[in-house]
This record gives C-alpha cells, structure tokens and sequence, in this order.
C-alpha cells in the first residue's frame, strides 16, 4: 500500500493530544516532506529516520515521500515523532505489514544507528495512550515511567528492528508488567538540626496545615537546614499526589526518575532566576519552578533579593494552586499546589 497511518502524541501543556501520522508515497523525483506545523527538530527527522532505516538493513524508497502530521494547527516539537514516521515508510512502501498498526500508539527519537532514545513527556502520553484503549510502544527507558499509569499496556523497545519483528510476527514485544518499584524514600533528617526548638515547631504546625513559612535569622544559624528538611515531615504521597507530581516532572527538561517515585519535590532556585523559570512560559510553555515543586517544598532563599515582579507572579498560583500561561499562539495550563518556604536575613 502506498498509504500508511499510526498514532502518536504531542504535548500542550499537561495534555498529550493525539497525533495521526501519515505516510504517503507517490511517483516522482525522490524527496521527503512533513507537513502539519513541524518545529525544527521535527523536520530534522528527514535525515535520522533515513540513516535508521537504511542502517536497519530495510531499503529507504526513492519515491515522493510525504508525512503529514494531523492536525495541522497544532505545533509539533521533539523527536518523540521519528519512530512512528520511520514505521509508517516501511509500511507505505510494503516492507512491513500494518494490519494491526491502529491497535498501537508510537513515540520515541531515532537514532541514526536505529536505536530508540528516550523523550521527555512519556507519562502524560501515556495517560492520552490509556484512555484510547490503545498500547503504547516507548523507548525502553521510558517503560518504567509509562508504566505508572494505572492498566496501562506498554512495550519497551529498544531499536526499530526490535519494533519492526514485532509488526511481521517474528519476534513478539513483551509488555513491561513490572509493578512501581519499591523506592526507598530518603529525606534530610530534622534530627540533625540541634536547638531551635521554636523553627522546629513552627515547621510542624506548617507541615500538618500546608502553610507557607519565612524564616528570619542571621546568616548561619540553619533557615536552609531546616528548610530542606521539611519535606520529611511531611504526610506520605498518596497514589493520585504521586501521580500528579511525576508528571510534572516529566515534562521538565531532566525527565523523570523512577528513583523520584513517590518522593516529595524540593527546588531551591536562585534569586536570580526570572518570572518565567519560576512560574513557567516560554513560546513553548514549560513548567516553572512551582509546578515542578508539584505536592512538595519550594524554598526561596534570600527572599528580598529576588525581583518584585517575579515575587509577585506568585500570588495567584499561591491562591489558585494552577498557572495558566497565555502566548500569542500557544496556551497551557500547569498545577501549582505547592509548599512556600522563604528565608531572609534580618
């Protein structure tokens, strides 16, 4: 067949909307296009998924090849798209069969050896990949995460040789079913902070009401001690707060670590950090240090020294607990229930 359509994800904010990835091979002189408002890495995916399939012993066609990535008004960034549009030429061009292709959701970057790279936002596409009834094919570093998604159905792979004997029934996936790792949660212990007995109590009372707290004092005398030590007193993660958490964290820039799962967030920015590192945007909005800090601690030292607009950015997402982030042509929407925590000399 000369057509070939798979899914996939793309990510607006917390959302992954589904994605419909269509390869189309006509006569003609031998190019290939996306379209479907690709960003720059994803039209660098012309030369990975060209090197990947040849470099898979597969035969990359000498024909028109076009790649649409519907819907068109919505931006496509990452190379979380290389898989699927590599899956979808060796279906196209007859080399693989697609019978079952729309049982399946794909993501992951391609290598140029063929290997498939891990990408940032796994668990939020797999919430999308739950919720459609479809099976989600991730890089294998991304299973772990993918897989805390409550009847979820994931298949780790590692190359695309790996995922293309799967679809010619050679040799099958197998379904990550290991259940969350028991992580051993380590916080900074309040023991080891000697006297101040009156800190102490009003980090408890915070804890058990969810306050905010200042701490002033001279330099030294333990307000960063005792602040990192707060979210040990915490209550314990509940599945939904944990959840919630790790997604946030997957749309970072670091990703998230299944050694993180279940363990309550504490950022400590910088003074210098600006409105946006700390409460999110950008033209491609990102969370901001608040929503990292999602069901956890935000400590802010030396309070006065960061800019009034950036303290006062604060406010409506201290009230709201979310923070909406409007741009010209993009908008999203981030949570933000988090725990303040300010330290300041007198």
């Amino acid at each position: 067949m000369a057509l070939a359509v798979l899914y996939s994800r793309a990510l607006a904010g917390m959302a992954a909307p589904p994605v419909t990835v269509e390869v189309h091979l006509a006569n003609g002189l031998p190019s290939f296009t996306i379209v479907g408002l690709p960003e720059a890495e994803v039209k660098e995916a012309r030369d990975r998924v060209r090197a990947a399939i040849q470099n898979a012993r597969f035969e990359f066609p000498a024909r028109h090849v076009t790649v649409n990535l519907a819907p068109a008004d919505l931006p496509k960034d990452s190379g979380r798209f290389d898989l699927p549009i590599a899956l979808g030429i060796l279906v196209a061009s007859g080399q693989l069969p697609g019978n079952t292709l729309d049982r399946f959701e794909f993501a992951g970057e391609l290598g140029l050896a063929g290997h498939v790279r891990p990408v940032r936002g796994a668990l939020a596409m797999s919430i999308g990949a739950q919720r459609s009834g479809r099976a989600f094919v991730v890089p294998a570093e991304n299973a772990a995460e993918a897989a805390l998604v409550e009847h979820s159905i994931i298949y780790p792979a590692h190359d695309l040789l790996q995922v293309c004997a799967h679809f010619a029934s050679r040799e099958p996936l197998e379904r990550y079913a290991k259940p969350p790792p028991e992580v051993a949660i380590t916080y900074a212990d309040m023991s080891d902070v000697r006297a101040q007995s009156s800190a102490k109590r009003a980090l408890e009372v915070a804890a058990a009401g969810s306050h905010s707290v200042v701490m002033v004092g001279p330099p030294g005398t333990g307000k960063t001690m005792l602040a990192s030590r707060l979210p040990g007193i915490l209550p314990p993660m509940t599945q939904a707060e944990a959840l919630a958490s790790a997604a946030v964290q997957s749309l970072g820039t670091r990703g998230f670590s299944i050694a993180q799962w279940r363990q309550r967030p504490y950022r400590a920015p910088h003074h210098t950090a600006s409105a946006v590192a700390l409460v999110g945007g950008g033209s491609d909005p990102r969370p901001g240090e608040i929503s990292m800090a999602m069901h956890g601690v935000l400590f802010l030292d030396e309070l006065p020294e960061f800019d009034r607009r950036v303290l006062e950015a604060l406010r409506e997402p201290l009230e709201s607990g979310k923070v909406s982030v409007s741009r010209a042509a993009r908008q999203a929407e981030f949570p933000a229930d988090f725990q303040l925590v300010g330290a300041m000399n007198p």
